[in-house]
């Protein structure tokens, strides 16, 4: 990699001199390691120059990060230079080209660009339980990137696990159920609960929903007062693409009502029968899921995540396939930012239920 500098003693701003570039080695510009408690997971990459930029980095670096990434799931680049959206995004388009928009919305978020998010606009009092993205749809992004561009003083940690260690832990009985069953996810937009499907959807026009819906295999009924209930079977483990590692993968643990707080829970049990709840789970035959095997899930979960406190330009790779994401608890201000890429659409055989 080049680093410029000036050609010669005192040249710093004389007019007619021009740098030359300064050949230096990848291992004196950055370190590899792991966090102080030595788990894989993630790989951390530090810079050993300081300032050193994080986009003019990446942009010599696509093979190396990519090898790296499909090794340990995740990837902490630490201690680099990266001080705006902009260079953020350019980091991440060095890696990846396109970014992605953010359709089928599970989650409210705030376009920061056209194709940088904030990460969530839950509240800040609220735990996101560990998932992949949108692994509820028929597609998602491979690949998320994370940037702290303001770490919060008091939590906010963003919790990662290993799919391939939770497929492994998970009880055979409950993968094998639900491997033969699949997941069927039933979302009810427009009951002042959850998102409205115009913010869900990106748009206003039913007829754009409905040939989405066509297009996903998702099957979607308007109901009155401008509501809207869709209807999915998905998988419940995913095969990545490229390493051929098997892996939990569903939303089933986060859109169970037993993923709630006992007051909000019940509060809602309360106004809805079970099949109008703005969001619901079920075996993909439509039998129910009941909740000690969740709670099962969540306990794996639990036992696999690894946490660490961001720290102020952090930068974390995530494969959406091989690692699962969540949200700590915060007070005070925090602000981090994601962008997606690497949109996969999953094969129907992966969402069709064993008959």
């Amino acid at each position: 990699m080049d680093v410029r500098r000036p050609a010669g003693p005192g040249a710093r701003g004389l007019r007619g001199v021009r740098s030359q570039p300064l050949r230096v080695s990848e291992a004196d510009l950055v370190a590899t390691g792991s966090l102080d408690g030595g788990d894989p997971l993630p790989l951390v990459i530090s810079a050993r120059v300081p300032g050193l930029d994080l986009a003019d980095w990446g942009a010599d670096q696509r093979d190396f990060v990519d090898a790296r990434l499909l090794e340990h799931g995740a990837i902490l680049m630490r201690g680099f230079a990266v001080g705006s959206v902009e260079r953020f995004e350019a980091f991440a388009r060095a890696l990846a080209g396109d970014l992605l928009d953010y359709k089928e919305r599970a989650a409210p978020r705030i376009a920061v660009k056209e194709k940088v998010f904030t990460s969530t606009e839950f509240p800040a009092d609220q735990t996101i339980p560990l998932h992949h993205e949108m692994s509820y749809s028929h597609n998602w992004p491979s690949r998320i990137w994370f940037y702290c561009a303001e770490p919060s003083p008091s939590g906010g940690r963003t919790p990662i696990a290993s799919d391939r260690r939770v497929f492994e832990e998970l009880d055979g009985a409950i993968k094998a159920r639900f491997m033969a069953k699949k997941v069927m996810y039933v979302r009810n937009y427009g009951e002042g609960v959850d998102l409205p499907w115009e913010e869900a959807f990106q748009t206003d026009d039913p007829a754009v929903v409905e040939e989405y819906c066509r297009a996903s295999r998702t099957t979607c009924e308007w109901r009155d007062a401008n509501r809207l209930r869709t209807r999915a079977v998905r998988q419940a483990v995913a095969v990545h693409p490229r390493t051929g590692d098997t892996v939990w993968f569903n939303h089933a643990h986060l859109f169970h009502p037993s993923s709630l707080p006992a007051a909000v829970r019940d509060a809602l049990l309360g106004s809805f029968a079970e099949d109008d709840l703005p969001r619901n789970v079920f075996y993909g035959d439509g039998s129910p899921i009941p909740s000690s095997v969740v709670e099962e899930i969540r306990a794996v979960y639990d036992q696999a995540a690894v946490r660490f406190s961001w720290e102020a330009q952090d930068v974390l790779l995530v494969d959406n396939f091989l690692v699962s994401h969540g949200r700590e608890p915060y007070e005070g201000p925090r602000r981090v930012l994601v962008a997606m890429a690497d949109l996969f659409t999953s094969p129907e055989d992966w969402s069709t239920p064993a008959s």
